[in-house]
């Protein structure tokens, strides 16, 4: 299992978690943004910086995820496109992305994109907090043990 993330937006604190998974898991871990990311030394670690442009690293990544692959992202139509592919897909809060509620999170998006576009002011994401922190860490512990498990 190769571990994908959607780096331009990813927290920082995600982003250690998984240094630390990449390692304690023995799994490669690559981050792709359209800027130079700084990693940690270490040859599981990697990051891919793309050209600037719309969707460029999204594209990235669906291009090179394979189907079993873990990634990270809290791009919605980006999240639908790798669990097509059968990768899983996880939000920098801990929501896992599945077959069974992408559709509904992609017509969230959708509503809540033209609300925005009429004017409607829909605020956004709350702050990143310590329970998103543990929230992430526990499902991406929960996905590395199954996947452990299914490798055995």
């Amino acid at each position: 299992m190769q571990i994908w993330v959607d780096a331009d937006a990813c927290p920082v604190v995600v982003k250690d978690i998984l240094f630390r998974a990449a390692k304690r898991w023995q799994r490669p871990l690559t981050l792709v943004a359209n800027q130079m990311l700084h990693t940690p030394p270490s040859p599981l670690i990697k990051a891919v910086q793309v050209p600037r442009g719309f969707d460029v690293a999204d594209d990235y990544i669906v291009l090179h995820a394979s189907p079993g692959d873990l990634v990270i992202t809290g791009d919605i139509p980006l999240a639908a496109q790798l669990v097509e592919k059968s990768a899983f897909v996880l939000s920098p809060r801990g929501e896992r992305f599945t077959a069974d509620n992408i559709r509904e999170r992609l017509s969230i998006r959708d509503m809540l994109e033209e609300l925005r576009g009429a004017g409607v002011e829909t605020g956004g994401p709350a702050a990143f907090s310590q329970a998103d922190r543990r929230e992430f860490a526990n499902a991406l512990d929960r996905l590395m043990m199954m996947s452990l498990r299914k490798s055995l």
